[in-house]
């Protein structure tokens, strides 16, 4: 038995002898031969089950292993290789695995989300609504090995109706457990992502459907609305009420709207749209960032309205939207629209809803729906979709029904 361990002993010292040269290790090399190593001790001491080979060609490799429930689950993968390495977290640092609860798992995902993203909103978004939702659960103390589909299935189910949350804000709850239930099958903590077949079979609360009358401006309203600009304009001289103005013609995010600077529009006939205000949640500050929401730049065309306001706007500085010599914030540009509307008597509509008009007014004009989802910055039309409303009064729609008919 000792010269057995002394042959294992040496076996080691030749791996490490091997991948190292003038005093540097190879570590990839090493970390190579260690899970080798670690499959040859799993299929001839630890795994009891036949690991069969595809039978048809595109099938997968296949074997079982004992949960920590002890119950029999298959596995799959599309090589040899592949399911083995998929088992050897089954088999080794079981004591630390088998230890580690889902309220840990959250804290070690939400570290390496922290250098995946650049928002702190994000971060403290996410721990807002674990403490919110999933601090009280049975999943906070639970070992993450012993959850499986139907506990988070019934958890789930539990908080959408007991929190009578809509589709939406479940959305936006699950994105923390799917984040670490994929997060942990990578750290090969576990095999599968048990979030995969989880089903919400209680309904939602449904959420009045949003019309053009709230989400744009019609085209009545925006004629008022850029009189009083106009006006407000003409009596201060406070480019706050150009930048809105000029809005209806970009369709920006508000961030990104007063984060642009004049070289961004160089060529006349386009600006380019590189960076957004951020407000950060914990200082309350806002700040400007070189990248947009999507971290994806982009090129809006410039129509010859947006260029004669652009021309009555003076350089004050590197910003295009300046007052006293500081950069106009966001915050400003929401303000503009609040004390609009106590003056008219009538519901704020956010600066969000800027955005939406433009959409729909492109849509209504028959702009296609792509050259549309191009300049709101969006990845998927459906997400445009989302921002097309009818922003036409009741007799102009009634007329172009009427004309179609």
């Amino acid at each position: 038995m000792a010269g057995k361990s002394n042959i294992k002993k040496l076996n080691q010292y030749n791996i490490l002898s091997a991948n190292i040269t003038d005093d540097i290790i190879y570590t990839d090399n090493v970390q190579e031969a260690i899970m080798n190593a670690q499959k040859e001790k799993m299929l001839s001491k630890m795994h009891p089950y036949k690991i069969t080979e595809p039978k048809s060609e595109g099938g997968r490799w296949q074997t079982y292993y004992k949960d920590a429930k002890g119950e029999r689950k298959i596995i799959r993968a599309q090589t040899k290789d592949a399911l083995l390495e998929k088992l050897i977290p089954i088999y080794f640092q079981e004591s630390h695995l088998d230890k580690l609860i889902f309220s840990d798992l959250f804290l070690e995902w939400l570290e390496y989300k922290k250098t995946v993203t650049d928002s702190v909103n994000t971060i403290k978004r996410h721990t807002q609504n674990y403490m919110r939702y999933f601090e009280q659960t049975k999943l906070h103390n639970m070992p993450v090995r012993r959850i499986d589909t139907l506990l988070l299935e019934s958890e789930c189910n539990r908080l959408v109706k007991e929190y009578s949350m809509s589709r939406k804000e479940w959305n936006n709850v699950k994105t923390i457990l799917l984040g670490c239930f994929e997060y942990a099958v990578r750290k090969k903590y576990i095999t599968d992502n048990p979030m995969d077949d989880v089903k919400i079979l209680v309904k939602y609360r449904q959420v009045v459907k949003k019309t053009g009358k709230t989400e744009t401006y019609n085209t009545e309203e925006l004629e008022n609305l850029n009189k009083y600009l106009d006006t407000m304009y003409a009596e201060t001289e406070d480019t706050v009420f150009l930048a809105v103005k000029i809005n209806f013609l970009l369709g920006l995010r508000v961030g990104e709207l007063v984060a642009l600077k004049w070289e961004d529009c160089k060529e006349q006939s386009h600006i380019h749209v590189v960076r957004e205000e951020i407000r950060n949640q914990e200082t309350n500050r806002y700040d400007v960032v070189e990248h947009t929401k999507t971290n994806r730049d982009r090129y809006v065309p410039l129509v010859p309205k947006a260029i004669s306001i652009l021309e009555k706007i003076p350089k004050q500085g590197s910003y295009i939207f300046m007052r006293g010599g500081e950069r106009i914030t966001a915050r400003q540009i929401a303000y503009v629209l609040e004390k609009y509307a106590e003056r008219q008597g009538t519901a704020t509509k956010s600066t969000h809803k800027m955005r939406k008009t433009y959409a729909s007014i492109l849509n209504t004009n028959g702009v296609p729906l792509d050259c549309i989802r191009e300049m709101l910055g969006h990845s998927s039309l459906t997400t445009t979709l989302g921002y097309v409303y009818n922003p036409l009064t009741e007799s102009e729609t009634y007329n172009l029904i009427s004309k179609a008919l």
